[in-house]
């Protein structure tokens, strides 16, 4: 296609032939910022910090992918430079300021700026994303993110947030199931919920087509290391299994279109 190069760039798929139904989504995977835009005019600390990225997510997307033999898809630049968990229209999609930090390189963004990195960014992970999500038979959507222990000066005793838009049939299984697998805090759509704008991705391919999906938010002192990932990885694919059980969805039997 006219923007394959383009989007190998922007987007990593992994298992992408894989036979399950389920598509794991991090449109926060990575901290990178392309060289043309001189770090955004952030210092390294920033450039690092959950600002930028979602600290530890990919390790458990990449875990889950790997347990529940799911497609991956995730994005491969920071969420300054595009947060492709918005839609071009969206503020935030490319920040001007994120918690404590000012972003240098998104002030004073023109009309034209912004259309280029959502032309850039926005839109070839979203395709790559619909392509696997239309080659599969009943899919699955499950997105993975985390978040920061201390938001602007508070604490957040939510360790798991289980955060849905219009659809909660999968949000409510989780929900029901989850004093199988954790004693940890879990609360539905918290540290964020749909007001807040955080639901995008499954607004987008999962709730207008009736597709069963969910968005999971990991408190990242939780996930720091490659051991605690995979930890929470193995606890939220067992999670998913049951959860999607109690919903008469069995992974066994899903596939990918011929």
């Amino acid at each position: 296609m006219a923007h394959s190069n383009q989007t190998k760039n922007v987007v990593q798929i992994t298992r992408g032939d894989a036979a399950s139904s389920m598509v794991l989504v991090c449109e926060h995977a990575s901290h990178f910022i392309p060289s043309e835009f001189d770090d955004l005019g952030l210092p390294e600390p920033a450039r690092r910090s959950h600002v930028a990225w979602d600290p530890g997510a990919r390790g458990v997307a990449l875990g889950m992918s790997q347990y529940l033999e799911a497609a991956l898809v995730e994005a491969k630049v920071s969420r300054l430079v595009y947060d492709c968990n918005r839609p071009p229209e969206a503020t935030d999609a490319m920040p001007a300021t994120s918690e404590a930090f000012a972003i240098p390189g998104n002030e004073g963004l023109t009309k034209q700026d912004r259309a280029q990195r959502a032309q850039s960014y926005y839109y070839p992970f979203h395709h790559a994303l619909a392509e696997q999500i239309q080659a599969r038979t009943s899919p699955i959507i499950i997105t993975i993110h985390s978040f920061t222990p201390v938001y602007n000066g508070s604490a957040r005793d939510v360790e798991v947030g289980i955060l849905h838009d219009a659809d909660a049939r999968l949000a409510d299984a989780f929900l029901t199931t989850a004093p199988n697998h954790t004693d940890l805090q879990v609360q539905r759509n918290a540290p964020y919920g749909p007001e807040h704008g955080v639901t995008h991705t499954l607004k987008t391919h999962a709730v207008p087509h009736g597709y069963l999906n969910v968005m999971i938010e990991i408190r990242n002192d939780l996930i720091t290391t490659g051991s605690t990932q995979l930890d929470m990885a193995n606890t939220l694919s067992s999670w998913a299994v049951d959860a999607l059980a109690t919903l008469g969805v069995s992974l066994e039997h899903t596939s990918c279109k011929a």
